[in-house]
């Protein structure tokens, strides 16, 4: 094809969308024709520009894009080879000279700088070659690839013949990178040979160990990563020259975690144990583009039945659909938006086309090798030809596929962007119309959306049996990089960092997790993902409750079983999430120990936990398989966080309020304490012994409860605060006194130690969490006191050096476990304590100064502190531990460890009015539900706005009112009747008695 021939096939030209830039262009044309030392150059370039249709070509391209303006007046001398040969004569000179001269270039500058040239070259004889109309679409994207893969093949040669050179590899003479063992595979567009204008180059890069050595056979790998890295780098560094192709090599197996570059063996593995279905629509399109050609086919070859499936179950055909079904198709469903709209992954895309046929060509090229065809194109009318589509669908997607990607051309023409994006202002979009021929932008306009809607209608028609896996948006987690179009929908949806939650999903598919390793796990949890992420985003921090999901899925030792229970019994998925979302302390249980959710799916989960006495025999049950002291530790952490997990459940689930789960939490904990203190004192008697008395009744060792756990008010997140008292049988030799073990101990040592025993024992940790968490602080002077007290002592120091707080803690005491006798002596001396007369002003006194400088240790800020706010939790408790160490001495009857029955009883001793009592015995109870529901849902802060819904109706029930606002009203009120009786009560006499003991006052 001469000049002319180039310029006389030219049967039509756009319009430069810059008429200023145009004239400028071509005036630059002009000068630099002028300029050149070579006369036929110059020449030539002044005949191109009086020629009529040769200045309407220059001025197309210098009116619509800046970076073919810019080729054109570098690149004079090779338009002037292409107009005299014509585009195909020069393409092949093109290739042809990459391959005789850079392929065998041994410096890395002179060969960087030979394929930038070369690529500029390229892309302006392509784009010259598509806006003169010479070339179709299809030549175009053949063009594009086939100049990508002869780069890619010379760097590739230089690469290995270097590495050779160098001694960082070792091959068979005279192999070269055909014979390396290494196969660099295009993936994508390459592999189809359908690039775009401007696109990125999708590779994966495998060899063969047997084929290629290393000095340090331990150090291959290492060497042939560096290798590809070095391949990347000369292809898409930025030098002056520009750059060749920007590349991505993360369509390799399991991309997160692998290398750069692995052994085929190892790839081979991977695919068939771990390869997904959008992996096997990946490979349709690979093909060897550089290296060994021959491993490469080779592997492929080995590759087919991972990728060509003759067999196909049901569960396997649906997740193929899902590929298609993860993004929400619209039917018949309103206009198409032009400006800004994505033509490759927007509705009626590039994309959609692609998995139109990709998706049957999986299902059905298993059994009909003509649909093994890579080409999106070739694929259409393969799947026609073969009568699994009609043939008026091939030809309408087919001749979309070719606009669409001419309009992808374009838009990447003007500035050399990967871009797929119409401009989203109305000025940018008359541009394009312009660049693409169009005299304006309403035929553009008519004719993209014609395409675009009839490629909508085509692919919602697919499958279209099928139940739909998202709702509005995408709902995409395949392939190596989050789909930006489900990252919004995530957001959209209640995630605020789509972005984190979309490379999550993704990973789970790469069988990291255990559960997440067989195909059909993978496959149900498609199904369901839908349904898990809008039950996700109903909880009050959806990216929390997703991370929660995750460490669950992390943890699970297999999927199929749970996942099908969640496909067919949706309701147990909404349970799940619930937890999740709204109780992270049961979360963490669960994410810990999955297997309590088998507990979940029993009859028995919501049923009522039975008294302490069948909760101790079930332990002690359960205790009888444990070998050793490890396993009753593990076994009471095991039984322990089931109860504590069921009876968590069963709050949740509005069964049990916070009233009642402090009872059988409490119960719970009895027993542990029970059955473990024992087995400690047994396992420390190996090496110490016993005190010959401690096994009367009158010796060893007891536990006190303290606070919550003694008032029967724990929450889930409570610790246990415990005091420990001993006795030795009341031995006149005590302060000589030891045990008669291999290692004996004094008293006082002894007991502090089997202390500690039981305190390591109640805090046992595992995988599944811990079982306590233990505050000893409640003993005889605090932190300073033994952590075990002689029964003399404690009773000493209770009559006489205790301070008034320490009594008012003792109101809550509870001995649970020690021997009867002990029980028995430390209770009737905790009860004389209690009821000892007092002196009124005192009490008061101390009780209001205690009280003050707690509030201004913990300042409550806003009216959900239930424990600190005025008139919460703690005056509460501080109005019924005063009202009993001030009434218990005329009427001992009052005392109570647990609050509300303490005011019960001071109401029916008439220590306080009844009707206050009563009143303030219901606050104690509406308190305790609402904090306790709190702790197990949102822990210690509740932020109001951002709860959804559901809790905030599940927070409304727990005050048995109606809604939020309701129980906001009735807490309030409560409150202020609390505060008002803690101020009559404590604050105003307290204040009355300083003010009356004041000297300067009273002078």
């Amino acid at each position: 094809m001469s000049g002319q021939t180039f310029l006389s096939s030219i049967t039509a030209l756009s319009q430069p969308a810059d008429p200023d830039a145009a004239n400028r262009g071509l005036e630059s044309w002009r000068e630099r024709a002028a300029e050149t030392e070579d006369p036929a150059l110059g020449a030539f370039a002044a005949k191109l520009a009086d020629n009529e249709v040769g200045a309407r070509l220059l001025k197309a391209v210098f009116g619509s894009s800046p970076f073919l303006s810019h080729a054109l007046l570098q690149e004079m001398a090779f338009c002037q080879a292409l107009f005299n040969r014509g585009p195909d004569a020069t393409f092949a000179d093109l290739t042809r000279a990459i391959n005789d001269q850079l392929a065998g270039e041994s410096d890395r500058g002179r060969i960087m700088t030979g394929l930038r040239r070369a690529r500029r070259q390229a892309a302006l004889l392509v784009a010259l070659a598509d806006i003169a109309g010479l070339w179709p679409v299809e030549r175009v994207i053949a063009a594009l690839s086939a100049f990508a893969e002869c780069a890619i093949d010379a760097a590739m040669r230089h690469l290995v013949e270097a590495a050779v050179s160098a001694g960082s590899i070792v091959l068979p003479p005279g192999a070269g990178a055909a014979g390396s063992g290494i196969a660099v595979f295009g993936m994508g567009k390459l592999g189809g040979r359908e690039l775009n204008y401007s696109s990125d180059i999708d590779l994966i890069v495998f060899y063969d160990a047997d084929v290629l050595k290393a000095s340090e056979p331990e150090e291959l790998q290492g060497r042939i990563v560096r290798i590809i890295r070095d391949l990347v780098r000369v292809l898409e560094e930025r030098t002056g020259d520009g750059y060749v192709f920007r590349t991505d090599l993360r369509l390799r197996p399991d991309a997160g975690v692998t290398p750069v570059a692995i052994s085929m063996d190892a790839a081979e593995l991977y695919y068939e144990s771990m390869g997904q279905n959008w992996e096997r629509a990946a490979m349709i399109k690979a093909r060897t583009v550089a290296g060994d050609r021959a491993a490469g086919q080779a592997f492929l070859d080995r590759l087919r039945p991972f990728l060509w499936r003759r067999h196909l179950d049901f569960a396997a055909i649906q997740d193929i659909h899902s590929i298609k079904r993860q993004i929400q198709a619209h039917r018949g469903g309103g206009t198409v938006a032009v400006l800004g709209h994505n033509v490759k992954l927007g509705r009626g895309g590039i994309r959609e086309i692609e998995f139109f046929a990709q998706t049957q060509q999986l299902i059905w090229g298993g059994r009909d090798p003509s649909l093994r065809v890579a080409a999106t194109c070739d694929a259409l009318a393969a799947l026609a030809e073969a009568g699994r589509i009609k043939p008026k669908v091939a030809a309408e997607l087919t001749r979309a596929y070719r606009f669409l990607r001419q309009v992808e051309h374009r838009i990447q023409m003007v500035d050399d962007r990967q871009t797929h994006s119409i401009p989203a202002d109305a000025a940018g979009l008359q541009r394009l119309a312009l660049f693409m021929g169009y005299p304006d932008t309403a035929p553009f306009e008519r004719d993209l959306r014609l395409h675009l809607n009839t490629v909508s209608e085509c692919y919602a028609a697919l499958f279209e049996g099928a139940a739909p896996l998202s709702g509005p948006g995408n709902l995409v987690f395949t392939g190596t990089e989050n789909d930006p179009e489900t990252v919004r929908t995530l957001e959209r949806l209640g995630f605020k960092d789509g972005n984190a939650i979309a490379a999550t999903v993704r990973a789970w598919h790469h069988g990291r997790y255990r559960a997440m390793r067989s195909e059909r796990a993978r496959q149900l949890l498609t199904e369901i993902k839908p349904a898990l992420m809008a039950a996700l985003t109903r909880t009050a921090e959806p990216d929390a409750a997703f991370h929660r999901f995750d460490q669950f899925l992390g943890k699970l030792p297999a999927g199929v079983q749970i996942f099908s229970l969640f496909h067919s019994r949706p309701e147990l998925l909404d349970l799940l999430v619930e937890i999740m979302g709204d109780a992270p302390v049961l979360a963490e249980h669960l994410s810990r120990n999955p297997v309590l959710l088998d507990g979940v799916l029993t009859d028995d989960a919501m049923a009522p936990l039975p008294p302490v006495a069948a909760l101790q025999d079930d332990l002690m049950r359960a205790l009888d398989q444990a070998r050793d002291l490890q396993d009753v530790l593990d076994l009471s952490l095991r039984w322990a966080n089931d109860r504590k997990f069921q009876i968590g459940l069963q709050m949740l689930r509005g069964k049990l309020d916070g009233v009642g789960a402090g009872t059988v939490l409490a119960d719970v904990a009895d027993a542990v304490i029970a059955a473990l203190q024992p087995r400690v004192e047994a396992e420390f008697a190996r090496q110490h012994g016993r005190f010959a008395q401690a096994g009367t009744a009158v010796g060893g060792m007891a536990v006190i409860a303290m606070g919550k756990l003694g008032g029967r008010e724990l929450t889930v997140a409570s610790d246990l605060d415990l005091v420990f008292v001993y006795d030795v049988g009341g031995a006149e030799d005590a302060m000589t006194l030891q045990s008669d073990g291999a290692r004996p101990l004094a008293p006082m040592t002894y007991f502090t130690r089997l202390g500690q025993r039981l305190v390591g024992a109640l805090e046992a940790q595992a995988g599944e969490g811990r079982l306590y968490q233990i505050d000893l602080r409640l003993r005889p002077s605090g932190n300073k006191g033994p952590l075990a007290s002689a029964v003399d002592g404690f009773e000493s120091y209770q009559r006489s050096e205790a301070w008034t707080w320490e009594h008012m803690a003792l109101t809550r005491a509870r001995v649970v476990t020690g021997p009867p006798a002990l029980r028995q002596r430390i209770a009737a001396s905790i009860a004389r304590v209690l009821t000892q007369q007092r002196d009124p002003a005192k009490l008061v006194a101390d009780v209001a100064e205690m009280r003050q400088r707690m509030a201004q240790e913990h300042k409550a800020k806003g009216h959900w502190q239930l424990k600190h706010a005025r008139g919460g939790l703690v005056d509460v408790e501080f109005l019924a531990q005063y009202l009993q160490l001030r009434h218990a001495a005329e009427r001992p009857d009052v005392l109570s460890p647990n609050t509300a029955e303490a005011f019960e009883r001071l109401a029916a001793e008439s220590a306080i009015d009844g009707k206050t009592g009563h009143r303030l015995a219901q606050a104690a109870h509406l308190l305790t539900r609402v904090q306790g529901l709190i702790r197990l849902t949102v822990g210690e802060g509740l932020a109001e706005s951002a709860l959804p819904a559901g809790l905030k109706a599940r927070l409304a029930r727990a005050g048995d009112e109606p809604d939020l606002d309701a129980l906001k009203t009735r807490l309030a009120a409560a409150m202020d009747f609390v505060r008002v009786c803690y101020e009559s009560l404590i604050d105003t006499p307290a204040a009355r008695q300083k003010l009356l003991s004041d000297p300067e006052t009273n002078s």
